[in-house]
């Protein structure tokens, strides 16, 4: 899994609030990121660059965290990693294979694949 996390805006939205049984989309994704793109870092200062990359390292401390600006990122850190592990996920998410546990997402987040 691989995510993109925007320098400049998230921070606010790892501190959002959510409803009652709603995840915050911004923590999932990073917690389950194998590959996390720090992106629009030509925005923000060095100093919110590191602030950004600390709270990453706090949810997901063994993602890869590469920095960037437009999203460039050479192909190679993208494919063909073979990250993903069952055992791993299971290991941050016990309840993972559960599909009768109540679970909501924010409908305001949307996700693309390749």
């Amino acid at each position: 899994i691989i995510t993109v996390v925007d320098a400049k805006h998230a921070l606010d939205h790892l501190h959002e609030e959510k409803p009652e049984g709603v995840e915050n989309e911004c923590v999932e994704q990073i917690a389950f990121a194998d590959r996390i793109l720090l992106n629009k870092c030509d925005l923000v200062d060095d100093a919110k660059v590191e602030e950004v990359r600390n709270a990453i390292r706090g949810i997901n401390a063994n993602a890869e965290v590469i920095q960037t600006e437009h999203s460039q990122v050479h192909p190679s850190k993208l494919l063909n990693i073979e990250a993903f592990t069952l055992h791993k996920v299971l290991e941050m998410d016990p309840e993972f294979l559960n599909t009768d546990g109540e679970h909501q997402h924010d409908l305001t987040v949307s996700s693309t694949s390749v």
